[in-house]
């Protein structure tokens, strides 16, 4: 197993096991502006400091399973960009409340519940991570400036001090999550956990596996297909494909090459009309792609990175981002900020997505530690929306292949209240592929009970 390049990791674990006074700041939320009544679910938030003298204060949201907590399983979550909150995921994919989308009048948005939540049968701590995402933030400058590599080492540091103060959950079968960019921080810190456990660091994590939605794992791979992804789906013609693999290489792009550049530009003029983060839903403000000056975060690419979309302007009322401009007022208010507990002064605006933190990508893939973790026998469900363009299931399938395990159950439809809901196929390494049918870049927001059906039978060891 290759071992994580992380200074400081040392001295965080031996600062675990001498501090077992540890008190966390965690506080019960029975109320929430804007929700009508009492939380008819048991929510937590709180501050973990991480880092030698705490200067990084991780927020998070706790939701206990509405099923059995004492015996249900443990998730944390992620959400990608990297950049973007937590909250996203708890009030638009996975979690057990959804903005009521009317259009803003100036008063509160409201909050209902959602049926689809993942917490029906498992409990889950939203993290706000990196430093400087959501709640989250840094005690001075320095402190601010992050990666990957430093998000994986604060996280393992967070999760172990937040078990010491719930104890209750420590015995509880843990798995760690996230989608999009999370598929770079989210592997590598399940082998830091297991490297944890390897090394006698208590308290010692019942840690089961992995799940991670149209992640990003190799870039370089995954780029290659998105020209065969948007042919596939008649949204180029054969012969621009045909001259996009030969002159383009597929998807990285070569500016000193003429030919390749020309038929770039004539691949965006083609696309340009389309929702990459959902081909068939409509173009809205904060999901309008830029142009081709930003081709990725690693190299250039065809692909539509960030990851996430940024919010640069307020969008219309009855496209589904309308949403997110819910989020940013509801967030921003100062009762409901009293009512998360989050502490004055902390941040000023809250962003769903920050894109201006400082952060460095300093792990350029993540396939090595999936193949660590198959050799150790961790579960995982990997899941890919099918008419994603940013990270097109296509690639997912590729690397995913390329592990090279035999496979237990091929490729096959999987079914909900007698429709197909996707395709599937595991491999001997307890590994499952899964596609969710009309899924789009983050799948829950767009296809809530397939695939809340597919984490409930995943989660419980049933045949997808």
């Amino acid at each position: 197993m290759v071992a994580l390049p992380l200074p400081a990791a040392s001295l965080f674990l031996f600062l675990l096991q001498i501090w077992p006074g540890f008190s966390g700041s965690g506080s019960a939320v029975k109320f929430l502006p804007g929700y009508e009544g009492a939380l008819p679910f048991q929510l937590e938030t709180g501050y973990v400091g991480v880092g030698e003298s705490e200067e990084v204060q991780l927020f998070y949201y706790f939701v206990k399973s509405e099923k059995n907590p004492e015996e249900d399983p443990l998730l944390l979550w992620l959400t990608g960009g990297p950049g973007c909150s937590t909250f996203s995921a708890l009030a638009y994919e996975i979690g057990p409340l959804n903005f009521k989308v009317e259009e803003y009048n100036g008063s509160l948005p409201k909050l209902i519940l959602n049926p689809y939540s993942w917490t029906k049968v498992a409990s889950i701590i939203f993290v706000d991570s990196p430093v400087g995402t959501g709640f989250s933030y840094a005690r001075n400058p320095l402190a601010s400036q992050t990666g990957d590599l430093e998000q994986v080492d604060q996280l393992h540091h967070f999760l172990r001090k937040w078990l010491i103060d719930h104890p209750e959950f420590v015995s509880s079968p843990l798995y760690i999550g996230g989608d999009s960019y999370s598929g770079i921080p989210v592997p590598v810190l399940v082998q830091e956990i297991s490297l944890g456990n390897e090394a006698n660091i208590k308290p010692l994590i019942n840690l089961q596996g992995y799940i991670l939605g149209n992640p990003l794992t190799n870039g370089t791979l995954e780029n290659s297909f998105v020209v065969p992804f948007a042919h596939g789906h008649g949204l180029i013609s054969d012969e621009l494909y045909e001259s996009l693999m030969k002159s383009c290489g597929g998807g990285n792009i070569d500016p000193s090459n003429l030919e390749c550049w020309r038929n770039v530009q004539y691949y965006f003029k083609c696309i340009s009309g389309i929702q990459s983060a959902h081909i068939l839903e409509p173009i809205c403000a904060f999901a309008s792609p830029k142009q081709p000056e930003m081709l990725g975060r690693r190299r250039r690419s065809l692909t539509l990175h960030k990851l996430l979309d940024p919010e640069p302007s307020i969008p219309q009322f009855g496209c589904r981002t309308y949403g997110y401009l819910l989020s940013r007022y509801w967030t921003n208010d100062d009762k409901v900020r009293r009512a998360l507990h989050v502490r004055k002064g902390s941040i000023r605006e809250w962003q769903r997505c920050n894109y201006e933190i400082s952060y460095t990508s300093n792990i350029p893939s993540s396939f090595q530690y999936h193949v660590n973790l198959s050799t150790r026998g961790y579960r995982a469900l990997i899941y890919s929306g099918d008419q994603d363009m940013l990270i097109p299931f296509l690639g997912t399938q590729a690397w995913i292949r390329s592990l090279n395990y035999p496979i237990v159950d091929d490729w096959r439809p999987w079914m909900l209240q007698g429709q197909v809901a996707g395709y599937a196929r595991t491999y001997s390494n307890r590994m499952t592929f899964a596609t969710i049918k009309g899924g789009g870049h983050t799948a829950p927001e767009y296809r809530p009970a397939e695939c809340q059906a597919m984490f409930e039978r995943w989660i419980s060891e049933e045949p997808l």
